[in-house]
């Protein structure tokens, strides 16, 4: 039995029961895509999961890519190639394409279900083939020129890379420094290094296009200093026929310079890389679009790997606990609490322990309503798409997939990491951490979670400043109205009354929250924003905070708006009671086990300021 256990049952009460994303199926624009449809996609993807994809996961992590450093290439491992193999043939991916590049569109809230079944068994292989969203933004923001690289990017299944950070700018990537020349063609050369690339060089596919962000020289009014001064440009690790996207003989100036050992996800190589210099000739790229409008195009690529990220570290935390509960059920240890004293009392099963109950539902919990966080995101996602459709303003949908990406990138990051390491390996005592089980590899891989494409802490200032203060909370307020609409305007039966009571004091404290933070703020810019007053380090201090206080508010709310349906299944006569009473009890514990810590976190909030930002650093 391979290591990957799926969820699918939840999946399907997610989108078919609780969000009901069978209303936009077989309709404009996904007329090709019923419900008889997406339920087969689900189950062929989960097939495809728990078997040749998940297969190679262990060995991934055992026998790492191998950096060839005179030919600056790098070697996968067999096993693994053939599970990237599986998934391309598949061609799944497709679904993500617009019909005019080869795709047969889906909503998204269903593509990210199926790509939980694939984050969650082998989530390198995620990574190599994501050539579908790169592939889009190059169409969607591409001239003809751009279309056609696109087109070749599907038919060819070229590899693709986002290529930000550099190694002394780091997460400030206004600092960049990489340049672009204009070559006289048409074309750019681009130098400079980058570090961190995910996937810059493997021999999965016959070519890669890297997507860089570089400074432009020699054009007015262009590559000024910070974010706006920097444009995107497609750079392909093989020259190729513009016609045709077959690579020529002639390689271009993009070299590996060095491959990172690192503690997890050791299958996905993570590379530094050196366009142009006199190592590796000029790096030649295009344009995108042939207009400077490198941050904002290329914050497409980060919205996209934000989702991601909150998908994959969802997807390792379901299936980490479903190892844990199958453990727990099968491995027998001590007597029952009640008989500890009883030498000659039966040993039993660790489930019936109380601690370690705890710890299942608490797993169980997490795992289940990250899982609605992340969908309820995406269904943002499918109202954008469906507006557009019909012609209908998208402006609202588009603010609050805005506001949920930088919670659920923290909160599902910062969760998973902590849960899997101190219950789901915990679990299993000390065999949890060998290598015979995968939790710690789960945990290993996880960690990069919280550090892909910004830490908790930058999402948290990119939550507050921009998601909540910019935008003056308007979406904020859209989803703080809607929990409170479902706290009042909800007949709660008896069963549900004290969660809905412990639901409405969470609202509560967390509107303390924010108008706390926004008080500072005010206080912080009365003089204007290019010196703001110490009160802004008050906002630093507690932005990650508030970051999971929202996420906390929002699982409790989505698990008890997924009891109260489970709860009508349960009254009709379901032949499913089980897995219904299980969504009922995971809303009920974390209801009055994580809540209530709202009620600290508003308190912490009100003691912490900016005065432990005048602490002399020698005393830390």
């Amino acid at each position: 039995m391979g290591h990957y256990l799926s969820n699918l049952r939840d999946i399907q009460f997610n989108l078919f029961e609780l969000f009901s994303r069978q209303d936009i199926l077989g309709r404009r624009p996904y007329a090709s895509v019923d419900i008889s449809t997406a339920r087969n996609l689900l189950g062929e993807v989960e097939r495809l999961a728990v078997g040749p994809l998940g297969d190679s996961f262990r060995a991934s992590d055992r026998n790492a890519p191998r950096y060839d450093a005179v030919r600056q290439t790098v070697e996968m491992d067999p096993e693994f190639k053939a599970s990237v193999d599986v998934w391309l043939n598949a061609e799944y991916w497709r679904l993500r394409l617009p019909a005019d590049l080869g795709g047969e569109p889906a909503p998204p809230s269903l593509v990210w279900a199926l790509d939980e079944l694939v984050l969650g068994s082998n989530p390198a292989v995620w990574l190599y083939t994501s050539l579908a969203d790169a592939a889009r933004i190059v169409w969607e923001n591409g001239n003809a020129r751009d279309r056609s690289i696109a087109t070749h990017m599907i038919e060819r299944r070229w590899g693709a890379t986002m290529v930000l950070t550099e190694p002394e700018a780091g997460s400030d990537v206004g600092s960049a420094r990489t340049r672009a020349t204009p070559a006289g063609d048409g074309r750019w050369h681009i130098e400079g290094t980058k570090r961190f690339i995910t996937g810059a060089d493997h021999d999965l596919s016959e070519n890669i296009l890297h997507l860089v962000l570089a400074r432009p020289q020699g054009v007015e009014g262009q590559g000024g200093t910070g974010t706006k001064g920097l444009s995107l440009f497609l750079v392909p690790k093989w020259h190729f026929d513009p016609e045709t996207g077959a690579p020529l003989d002639e390689r271009n100036g993009v070299r590996v310079t060095a491959v990172e050992a690192k503690l997890g996800m050791t299958a996905s190589v993570t590379c530094e890389v050196e366009f142009g210099g006199d190592r590796s000739g000029p790096a030649v790229g295009y344009l995108l679009g042939d207009v400077h409008d490198g941050i904002n195009q290329m914050f497409k690529v980060i919205e996209n790997a934000r989702m991601m990220v909150a998908t994959k570290a969802m997807a390792t935390m379901s299936t980490g606990y479903l190892n844990a509960l199958a453990y727990a059920q099968t491995r027998v240890q001590g007597p029952d609490l009640r008989r500890q004293a009883d030498k000659h009392a039966p040993r039993v099963a660790i489930i019936q322990h109380p601690d370690v109950r705890r710890s299942l539902l608490t797993q169980k919990a997490l795992a289940e309503g990250m899982r609605s966080l992340v969908l309820y995101t995406a269904t943002w996602q499918d109202t954008i798409q469906v507006a557009q459709a019909e012609g209908e303003n998208t402006e609202l949908a588009h603010a609050m997939n805005d506001l949920m990406l930088p919670i659920i990138k923290g909160y599902c990051s910062e969760r998973a990491w902590v849960t899997l390491g101190t219950e789901s390996l915990q679990t299993f005592g000390g065999s949890g951490f060998l290598k015979d089980f995968p939790l710690e590899q789960y945990v290993r891989d996880t960690k990069i979670d919280s550090l892909y494409e910004g830490t908790t802490a930058i999402q948290g200032l990119d939550l507050v400043l921009r998601k909540i203060i910019r935008d003056d909370q308007r979406a904020l307020n859209t989803l703080l109205n809607e929990i409170g609409a479902f706290v009042e305007g909800t007949s709660f039966e008896l069963e549900l009354k004290v969660e809905a009571d412990l639901l409405a004091q969470a609202l509560a404290e967390v509107r303390q929250i924010v108008a706390a933070m926004v008080e500072h703020w005010g206080i912080a810019s009365a003089e204007g924003y290019r010196e703001l007053g110490s009160d802004v380090y008050a906002i630093g201090m507690n932005s990650s905070r508030l970051l999971l206080a929202l996420g906390d508010l929002a699982v409790g709310w989505l698990l008890l708006r997924g009891a109260r349906v489970a709860l009508a299944r349960v009254e009709e006569g379901t032949s499913e009671s089980d897995f219904y009473r299980g969504k009922i009890e995971a809303a009920r514990f974390f209801a009055r086990s994580v809540l209530p810590r709202l009620t600290a976190d508003r308190i912490a909030v009100e003691q912490i300021g900016s005065e432990f930002m005048n602490l002399d650093a020698s005393v830390l």
